[in-house]
């Protein structure tokens, strides 16, 4: 079956705690503005609207978005995991855009995600009609992942401190693949972000 989006928003998880860095991990400095910037104006470069999602240590976070043209929700419920942030982010994003098909999902630490890896993501369910597009480095799927609307309702209901890898996992025969070696870059304790700045 060839899946087809038409209307396609992004939506950038950044609610987490970061209780293994102790700081805002959104809002470490990376190469002159935080990762959490960097990566909303990668975003935003697609020219697709973007909902990034905020919880703890939000009244700290909103600021760094505070002059880029896109939403920021609020997850009230973010202490339950990652899973209610993927639930508020889809939600935001379909109160955005009534005739939404396809939700791209993005995290706030992966450094080395660009506007051009999202746009192959989107080149790619195009050409293939898969209904999820996942990021893959070394033997791992996951985000940045392009997800259409048939796979909304399983969105929404994930549960507890799970991602969007858990439905990943669930397709994998259906999923089809975009090389992202960069993406097992990410930033949860102060010893990865200073090898990162190295």
């Amino acid at each position: 079956m060839h899946y087809t989006i038409y209307q396609c928003a992004i939506v950038i998880l950044a609610a987490g705690q970061s209780s293994r860095l102790g700081r805002p991990k959104q809002l470490l400095p990376f190469q002159g503005k935080s990762l959490l910037r960097h990566c909303a104006e990668q975003a935003l470069a697609t020219g697709l609207p973007v909902t990034v999602v905020i919880g703890a240590n939000g009244e700290l976070i909103r600021p760094a978005l505070k002059d880029l043209a896109l939403t920021v929700a609020d997850n009230q419920q973010w202490i339950s995991g990652m899973s209610s942030s993927v639930r508020c982010g889809v939600e935001a994003a379909k109160r955005g855009l009534e005739d939404l098909d396809g939700i791209l999902l993005m995290v706030s630490d992966q450094p080395f995600v660009s506007a051009d890896l999202l746009r192959r993501i989107l080149k790619v369910q195009e050409d293939t009609g898969a209904p999820i597009v996942s990021s893959q480095y070394g033997a791992r799927m996951g985000v940045p992942a392009l997800f259409h609307k048939s796979m909304f309702q399983e969105l929404i209901g994930l549960q507890g401190d799970t991602g969007a890898r858990k439905l990943i996992e669930k397709y994998k025969d259906e999923v089809t693949m975009v090389a992202f070696p960069e993406g097992a870059v990410d930033v949860d304790t102060l010893e990865e972000y200073n090898a990162l700045l190295k």
